[in-house]
């Protein structure tokens, strides 16, 4: 099936949203069991699906998060470190100088093979950061611009808006292995579904490429872009947080068919899949939303 694209036609679904307002500039989310923490204007929040339960200060939070090892960890753009938070105590436990390869934002934190990844210089570096000693442990040299990850498969996938590349990286050797091209302005990605999908953006097509062989096997149009939404994978489906048509689209991974349109245009934003529903942000709107996911949706 390689090179074909699937245009897609689906009716849109209408789950039940319930919509929070979030003062500032919400954004990147990252879950925690029920919850989720949110990025925001000079701090970094945790909200339940009713109301915020805690926030932490930082000098200017950015990207996509991970949690593990009982922290979320997140970029800081303006200091240009990599921060852990404890997720007990909401509490900043340290602040590590890894360098930010985006300080405009664009760019995400990714944990895998028992470590924390994020893109730490503009001309190609990734920084593997290990959650025991909280040091630098590796540097892994990758195109130009490298700064939207994903783990998973059991190798770290970095993606080049430049370069327009996949890089696929063996955290055994910390060099990459493998490379894809890929269409115009690359951007977030995720390993999941039988697949690695990445937003090519300025096509207003998602990729499919097969984690083994790193070949693209499929494209579905989304929109005539995609800049600058966000991307996860879980249940079966690939979720598309999209910035015109739509707040979400919903990808069937095997027959690359948008299932469901969800919700009116909102601008930019994050999502993040649950198996109870779907998080998203429009921080042009100030409002983070729960989506419960609808049967129209789960088939």
């Amino acid at each position: 099936m390689g090179g074909c694209i699937a245009f897609a036609t689906a009716a849109a679904a209408a789950p039940h949203e319930r919509v929070l307002t979030v003062p500032g500039f919400a954004d990147f989310l990252a879950v925690d069991g029920k919850t989720v923490w949110v990025t925001n204007a000079g701090r970094v929040e945790h909200w339940s699906r009713r109301k915020k339960l805690a926030q932490v200060a930082m000098a200017h939070p950015c990207g996509a998060m991970a949690i593990f090892a009982g922290s979320l960890w997140v970029a800081d753009c303006k200091d240009r470190t990599l921060n852990r938070i404890d997720l007990k105590t909401a509490k900043l436990s340290v602040a590590i100088p890894t360098g930010i390869g985006n300080p405009k934002g664009e760019l995400n934190v990714v944990a895998g093979a028992g470590s924390i990844w994020v893109s730490s210089a503009a001309t190609g570096t990734i920084a593997r950061v290990d959650p025991a000693t909280n040091a630098v442990i590796a540097s892994v040299r990758v195109d130009p611009d490298s700064d939207y990850l994903s783990f998973g498969f059991g190798a770290l996938w970095a993606a080049s808006g430049t370069s327009q590349t996949l890089q696929k990286i063996d955290p055994h050797t910390n060099s990459v292995v493998a490379k894809t091209p890929l269409g115009r302005t690359p951007g977030f990605l995720v390993a999941g579904e039988g697949a690695v999908w990445v937003q090519e953006q300025g096509d207003g097509t998602v990729a499919r490429v097969d984690p083994v062989s790193a070949a693209v096997t499929g494209r579905v149009k989304v929109d005539e872009t995609l800049k600058y939404g966000d991307i996860d994978a879980g249940g079966g489906k690939v979720w598309l947080r999209t910035t015109a048509g739509q707040t979400f689209a919903v990808i069937d991974p095997t027959s690359l068919a948008v299932r469901a349109r969800v919700g009116t245009a909102s601008g930019s934003g994050a999502l993040r899949y649950t198996p109870a529903g779907v998080w998203t942000t429009a921080h042009d709107l100030h409002t983070l939303s729960w989506w419960r996911k609808p049967a129209a949706i789960d088939r």
